[in-house]
């Protein structure tokens, strides 16, 4: 008989929902198994990858971010277009960045303008990200909504403050809303019961569980994306039987790490690479956890991933997919030098007690041969040269007996004193403690002693009572020592 594999059984499935509109459009979910266990069920569209752009030129991008778009920052239409013509885009994210209220503040209608001008560029789904500043969204999500009648965007983020706003504006314009919660099934669930009562299909709405960079509350989400897996799966429960997107781009690129340079923090290697390797190893953590939609930046880090899509799904060599491509200059870190001075100084010293001894053997037995000589009259010759030897390894003796440190020796034996004193302190305070102990103890017992005298003896209510009395006295003379 054949090994048969276990296969799991599942109460749902994922729900199918389509992304844009024409011959271009993305359809994802559909899943009817935890991510990638093909072998339980089936995974019939990959995941997919939205390349980041802004409507405002970024200022604070670490260079290796700015690299592959140095000539089109300045422009969201030019941007989206390399993206898609060059870069091979599925989906393109526009983040609104110049409507945050703490920074330009731009209006509604000039948003609106922008997701326009990115429309016409490209013939692929187009997400918009708000700031998640709940009224500006929703002013500025609705007019845009409006403008774009029946291009069917995907807009958001969406909560449980302006979800009747916005979802009316999708619902009636034809658009999808990311229903979005601060990490946490249970509101999940809530914001698209909201929207569902609003009166927005389900099959509009993709979930957003806020989604945390890597090292800065990554582990929190794929927390929640799991729960939320469990649930629509083992569960069946169809609020949150629904895709998930995660807008990862911009929590791994602000991250310290990501920003740092070379000469800021060395020992992280190459400042390039490693930004595109935290991107690409936090879009693979999601994917594990059952993301659908990932919004990514690097286009380094953007092919990895789908690298890692289609080796997980279709299956292949992982020594095939070529490194990563370099668009700065090589950076050449000296790590022997960033490392400290090894420290070969030895703790204990028994190895030069014993050269000691070694070496006052041979003055002991010259000096033996000294004694011995004046016996030996025949050979005055070599009674001289043992003499002369002796003279001569005298001095080697000295050094050898001299080779301990007085003062090192006299600060070892100050430092056992005081630490001995030190000692007997203690145990003489500890001491006085438990005579005072012992003392109260015995007017204590003294006193119950002469009381039980003076008062007549009381017979025990219940046989047994008094040895019990007498055992809890016991006990408690024994927790209280």
């Amino acid at each position: 008989m054949g090994f048969e594999f276990f296969n799991e059984s599942y109460a749902g499935g994922v729900k199918e929902i389509t992304l844009g509109k024409g011959d271009n459009a993305v359809t994802v979910g559909g899943e009817t198994c935890y991510p990638f266990y093909l072998f339980e069920g089936e995974m019939p569209h990959k995941p997919k990858i939205a390349m980041e752009i802004w409507d405002v030129e970024p200022a604070d991008w670490p260079e290796a971010a700015v690299a592959p778009f140095k000539d089109v920052v300045n422009d969201p239409a030019e941007w989206a277009k390399k993206c898609v013509d060059e870069y091979g885009a599925d989906m393109v994210a526009l983040q609104l960045k110049s409507t945050d209220p703490n920074g330009a503040d731009a209006s509604a209608e000039d948003a609106s303008a922008t997701v326009k001008k990115v429309l016409d560029a490209i013939d692929v789904p187009l997400i918009i990200w708000g700031t998640a500043n709940v009224e500006k969204d929703e002013e500025v999500l609705k007019q845009i909504a409006e403008d774009h009648q029946g291009a069917n965007l995907v807009i958001g983020p969406v909560d449980d403050k302006n979800h009747k706003g916005v979802g009316a504006a999708a619902m009636g314009y034809g658009h999808t809303v990311i229903a979005s919660s601060p990490i946490d099934v249970n509101i999940a669930k809530q914001v698209n019961i909201l929207l569902e009562n609003l009166g927005v299909p389900m099959d509009k709405v993709v979930i957003d569980p806020t989604t945390g960079g890597l090292g800065y509350g990554l582990e929190y989400t794929y927390s929640v994306m799991e729960r939320l897996r469990m649930a629509a799966m083992q569960q069946g429960d169809d609020k949150l039987q629904l895709p998930i997107i995660n807008n990862l781009a911009n929590e791994i690129w602000k991250s310290k790490e990501a920003k740092q340079s070379v000469n800021e923090a060395p020992t992280l290697g190459d400042p390039e690479r490693r930004g595109v390797l935290m991107e690409a190893v936090g879009a693979v953590v999601y994917l594990l956890g059952g993301s659908d939609v990932l919004l990514m930046r690097h286009p380094e880090a953007i092919r990895l991933t789908k690298a890692f899509i289609d080796l997980a799904i279709d299956g292949g060599q992982a020594n095939e997919v070529a490194a990563i491509t370099k668009q700065l200059d090589d950076v050449v870190i000296d790590y022997a030098a960033l490392a400290p001075e090894p420290d070969l100084t030895l703790a204990d010293k028994p190895e030069k007690k014993a050269a000691s001894e070694k070496k006052k053997v041979p003055a002991k037995k010259a000096a033996s041969a000294k004694k011995a000589a004046p016996k030996k009259k025949a050979a005055p010759a070599k009674k001289k040269a043992v003499a002369k030897s002796v003279k001569k390894e005298k001095p080697k003796a000295a050094v050898a007996e001299e080779a301990p440190d007085p003062e090192a020796q006299a600060k070892a034996e100050a430092k056992a004193k005081a630490e001995a004193k030190k000692i007997a302190k203690l145990e003489a305070e500890a001491d006085v403690i438990r005579k005072a102990r012992a003392e109260d103890r015995r007017k204590k017992y003294a006193g119950q002693k002469d009381a039980a005298k003076k008062e007549p003896a009381k017979k025990p209510i219940i046989p047994g009572a008094a040895s019990l009395e007498t055992m809890m006295s016991w006990l408690d003379r024994i927790h209280r020592r």
